[in-house]
């Protein structure tokens, strides 16, 4: 299974679906809650730490002390979800949303979720409709003007996939760099990555500019680049860009965006359209 790569396939009657393909869900299911609680909890673990260290002192801070804990979540809609360039929805709308939970230390994790349709749209056999994205890392403030972020995020994909299809999950480590307006981030999967057999060690470069504008404005450049390894590396790596504004209405956050990118035919035609092409999002935000 090639993500965002159209595969020639029959469209199959519907059927029953196995039993060990059931079991498999579920287990799949289960691991992303799995995945979720865990980064939570080693993040509420490693947050106790230093106020249990200081219990011998005289004016040690509670073991139970979570006031430099923060826990926030965002919920939205978009007219499509368009991930590095190519749309994960065959443009049509997506509903998002996701909690991050931070320390005051620098240390963070989260859960995101949103609805996608790339995978069933290349391979009528397979069935997923959700992606997942678990991540966990440490953002350390380097000086007055400059931020680190170093960590970790699992893409995951459940659902049933039919026999000999490379699963879709993908694991990264990334590094950024955050300098108030401008943001650098390079990323690196550690196996297959989105379905792409044989691909470990392929990255991708995110540069981002974010400026207030006029009226409370805030516009966004951004360009990337996707990079493959392995043997269909030529037809799969490519440029992405984008260019958008936002504005924050009372906690609600309306966006527009314009993006598009140079990712090639062969790999990224779906019914006779390039899904990379450029194409217009608008979106709508609320954090709580």
């Amino acid at each position: 299974m090639i993500r965002r790569h159209q595969e020639q396939h029959q469209q199959t009657q519907p059927e029953l679906v196995p039993l060990g393909q059931r079991r498999l869900r579920r287990a799949q299911l289960a691991g992303v809650a799995g995945l979720a609680t865990l980064a939570a909890s080693v993040l509420l673990a490693i947050a106790v730490v230093t106020p249990a260290q200081a219990e011998e002192n005289a004016n040690a801070t509670p073991l139970a002390d979570t006031s430099a804990l923060h826990l926030a979540g965002n919920i939205g809609v978009v007219s499509q979800y368009v991930f590095r360039g190519t749309t994960q929805t065959n443009q049509k709308p997506a509903l998002q949303g996701g909690f991050d939970l931070t320390h005051d230390n620098g240390l963070y994790a989260g859960v995101w979720l949103s609805n996608i349709s790339w995978i069933s749209d290349t391979n009528p056999a397979a069935s997923a409709s959700l992606e997942a994205d678990i991540y966990g890392g440490w953002k350390p403030v380097l000086s007055d003007w400059l931020n680190g972020d170093i960590g970790v995020l699992h893409y995951a994909y459940p659902g049933s996939y039919p026999d000999g299809m490379t699963h879709p999950d993908t694991t990264e480590l990334y590094l950024g760099l955050d300098a108030k307006w401008i943001a650098f981030k390079y990323s690196y999967s550690t196996g297959n990555t989105f379905g792409n057999a044989d691909t470990r060690g392929s990255s991708y470069a995110d540069l981002s500019l974010t400026h207030e504008l006029f009226a409370g404005i805030t516009g966004l450049a951004h360009i990337g680049r996707q990079h493959y390894t392995g043997p269909n590396a030529a037809n799969l790596s490519y440029t992405d860009w984008k260019l958008g504004m936002s504005r924050d209405f009372s906690g609600y956050v309306l966006g527009l965006a314009y993006t598009g990118s140079n990712a090639p035919d062969a790999g990224y035609t779906l019914r006779g359209k390039n899904i990379g092409r450029n194409q217009w999002i608008a979106s709508l935000n609320k954090g709580f």
